[in-house]
Formats: structure tokens, sequence, C-alpha cells
């Protein structure tokens, strides 16, 4: 067995780094060691990480304040190329601050790097069944997050994905010239040179505890990366066109409300889509919000993508404000 660090970036998760870094050390079998880099938390992030290091042997904590947006575009990562190349391991695993993780998770998500079947593989990210909101639960299919840790998945994100190192080296890291979407950019390079091996198995538990508004803002982030990367353009003119459809359906209505009721079916239909099976077990409430959050998807995708395109002023973090 080749040994697997784990990383992991934080900046200011005073309210979620216990839970996370306490079920990455408990995995089975563990990790060889779990580094957290901290780009200069003031919430005493950095403090307790000091303090946990005493209790968790695999655990290396790395103060780099470089990993903040003060000096770097990027970040997250900024600090996940920080801590892979501290890592002693030849595989590498990445967690996130605002998940926890089965004890297995490591196990499943690193099996077929462990057998030499596969460089790299991807495990997806799913609600925590015990703790989500009304709009965690809405929004999650457009954030490519399940439902259930049933579902299958080849969602790239950086919530649960590893590689071998050399895998890493090959590519050049991670883009630090992007605030979000630099796993995915990640991923893009990875498939050019090798095949990755999805792990329906090995899904993070996810916790992003959203608000309509927090989801909104978070979708809006991404459509700007996309949107200065020049990546996803298929996806900017389908959202307008969804848009064009809303606006032509309201404006038949003087004249027929045949329009309406085909466009209302389409809306369902994006809505429902993804994940129909599971979604209903929420209830009639996250039905309706789901709804109202899909109907609003396109207008933000092509208003924020679409200012992307033309803008090179860089992305804010709200971590960059301590949250106390």
């Amino acid at each position: 067995m080749q040994s697997v660090s784990v990383v992991v970036t934080v900046l200011n998760e005073a309210r979620d780094i216990e839970r996370a870094v306490s079920s990455l050390v408990a995995q089975a079998p563990p990790a060889t060691e779990v580094i957290v880099v901290d780009g200069g938390s003031t919430d005493g992030t950095w403090e307790w990480l000091m303090e946990a290091q005493a209790h968790y042997p695999a655990l290396l904590a790395i103060r780099d304040e470089t990993c903040s947006l003060k000096y770097s575009a990027g970040p997250v990562s900024r600090g996940r190329n920080v801590a892979i190349r501290a890592a002693l391991s030849p595989v590498i695993a990445c967690a996130d601050a605002g998940c926890t993780y089965p004890a297995d998770w490591l196990k499943n998500l690193t099996e077929p790097i462990q057998a030499g079947q596969a460089e790299y593989a991807v495990g997806g990210s799913c609600l925590d069944p015990e703790d989500h909101t009304l709009w965690d639960v809405a929004s999650a299919p457009f954030f490519s997050v399940k439902l259930s840790p049933l579902e299958a998945t080849r969602s790239c994100t950086a919530r649960s994905m590893a590689f071998t190192k050399s895998l890493w080296k090959r590519i050049g890291g991670f883009p630090e010239s992007v605030l979000v979407g630099e796993d995915t950019e990640f991923d893009a390079e990875a498939r050019q040179m090798t095949q990755p091996a999805e792990r329906p198995n090995a899904k993070a538990m996810y916790h992003p505890r959203n608000t309509f508004f927090t989801a909104s803002h978070q979708l809006s982030r991404y459509g700007v990366s996309d949107g200065m990367a020049r990546r996803r353009k298929a996806r900017l003119f389908r959202n307008v066109a969804r848009c064009l459809l809303q606006t032509a359906a309201i404006v038949c209505l003087r004249w027929s409300v045949v329009p309406l009721l085909v466009t209302l079916g389409l809306e369902c239909w994006f809505a429902f889509k993804y994940d129909w099976r599971y979604l209903r077990r929420f209830g009639v409430q996250a039905m309706a919000a789901r709804l109202v959050f899909s109907v609003h998807v396109p207008w933000n995708v092509a208003v924020f993508q679409g200012y992307g395109n033309f803008t090179s002023k860089p992305q804010t973090n709200r971590q960059n404000r301590a949250r106390r």
C-alpha cells in the first residue's frame, strides 16, 4: 500500500474546522498525514490547529499568508499546491473544510490508485442527510452536489478527489490564476493525460448551509470565473436562450397562455431532471424551492458569466473577512 497525504486549505473556518479534521484523522486505514494550509485566519482557526496537532500526530498545519487574495488571484489553488509540495506521500487526496468524511472515504477513493489501475480518482459530494437547509437541497444539482450517497457522480470537485503526485507535477499543479473553478481546470488537464476512476462510494458530506442569497452569490462567482476563463460557452448560450424563452412567454400572455404553460413545463424538466427520485423525499416545500432556484439560474448565469467575459477585475472572497 502506498502512503496517502490528505490536503486541505482553510481561511477563517473556525465554525467547521474541528468537525472536518476529526473526520479526516479517523479514516480507516488512516492517512499518513493530514496537511492543512491556513491562509492567514483571524477567527481562531489557526489557534485551533496549533492545539489540535498535540492530539492528532498525523496533522500537519502550515500557515502561509500568501494563500489569500491579498497575495494571490487563486488562493485556494495556491494553498493546495503548498500542501502538496510539502506532502511526503506519492498519493494525494483533496478534502474540504466545509465537509465531513465517512471513515471509509479515503480507502474507497484511493483504491484504484493503490491497485495501479488509475492515476486519478473522483468521488463527488452529497448533502449531509442530517445537516442541510432548504436552499441546500434546492441548489444542490447546480453545484454538482448529490442528495444521496447512493447517486452516481462524475463530479470533479476537490471536496473529494485523489491523484498521484507525479500526475500533479505533470499538470503543473492547480491553476493559481482563478478564485473558483480551479478543480474544474485541473480536472480538464488531468483528463487529457489519464482516465479518471469514478468512485460513487467516496462522497464528501457537504455542509454549505445556504440561503437563497448565498447560493445565488456562489452561483454568480462561478459564472464570473467561467466568463473570465472563457470556458463553458455552451452553458452560457443555453441559459441565455432560456431567459429569452421565459421573456417571450410572458410577452405572449397578451394573446395566449399556451407559451407560458410550455415554458413552465420545460422549466419543471430543468428543475427536476437531475434527481427527482431523491428530491421528492424532501417534500413539497423543497420541490417548490428547487423550481424557484432553477428559474433563477439562467438569469444568474447569463448576467454573471456574460459579465465575466468582459472584466478582468479580480473577485472578492467573503472568507477574507473573519467569521466571528
